[in-house]
């Protein structure tokens, strides 16, 4: 459980600070790294251990198009993950791409979704966020060999938010140009 502070009348999570910095944190990375304007879209397959925290583990698997626009400095994406028991999260977001050097690539994202349970973990209700950072090689064919943590939860808009951490190794495959 995440621990909580009062402020004010009005809860402040913890992780919400914690997001935050992280958030300025890659901002003040991304505004000093060069744009790679060679990398196409990609097609990323995904497959890994669902709940690590937690008794409602499961195996995962994910499919996801990574636009080759970008917007500032975000790409749009857009992906579903599914669990061996029957748990669905369908989602659409941003992602920054942030190289060190020509074959590292650390990319943090985060997508809002629908979320079905199945028969697995209830997450409080239908509408979820997922926050991900995966950290990737860059082959010379521009595809991509990662390993990626994310985190799933409704941000406290139901009343109960149990959350989801999955860990799982993706290989990005580059298309067209």
């Amino acid at each position: 459980m995440l621990a909580q502070t009062q402020l004010g009348g009005s809860m402040i999570r913890v992780s919400s600070v914690f997001a935050a910095g992280f958030l300025a944190a890659v901002m003040s990375v991304v505004a000093a790294a060069p744009a790679r304007a060679d990398d196409p879209a990609f097609l990323a397959l995904s497959a890994g251990y669902y709940d690590i925290n937690d008794n409602f583990d499961a195996a995962e698997a994910r499919i996801e198009y990574r636009h080759d626009e970008k917007f500032w400095i975000f790409k749009p994406f857009a992906g579903v993950m599914a669990t061996s028991d029957a748990a669905v999260h369908g989602y659409a977001g941003v992602l920054v791409d942030i190289y060190f050097g020509r074959r590292w690539v650390l990319t943090p994202s985060f997508a809002p979704g629908l979320y079905h349970d199945g028969d697995g973990k209830d997450l409080g209700g239908a509408v979820q966020f997922r926050s991900q950072l995966e950290l990737s090689y860059r082959f010379n064919d521009r595809s991509r060999l990662g390993l990626s943590v994310n985190h799933i939860s409704n941000a406290s808009i139901y009343d109960s938010n149990p959350g989801t951490e999955s860990v799982a190794i993706t290989y990005a495959i580059p298309l067209g140009n």
